[in-house]
């Protein structure tokens, strides 16, 4: 019979955090140069599922934010 081969598995838990959307601009605000730039990473955020709305702007299309 052959050795047997130990096998890592890495499992990478991401923390879910809440948050506004008005801290969220801010926190990317402050690693960024550009307003469009901002605007391009919410966005992609959103279309991702990397953040969710929630509160006054839960449901709406992201379409409503260009």
């Amino acid at each position: 019979m052959g050795a047997a081969r130990a096998v890592s598995i890495q499992f990478i838990v991401e923390e879910t955090r809440m948050t506004t959307l008005l801290e969220l601009v801010r926190a990317i605000s402050e690693v960024t140069e550009d307003e469009h730039e901002v605007i391009a990473t919410v966005l992609h955020m959103l279309e991702t599922g990397q953040a969710r709305l929630c509160g006054n702007f839960r449901g709406s299309s992201v379409e409503d934010f260009r």
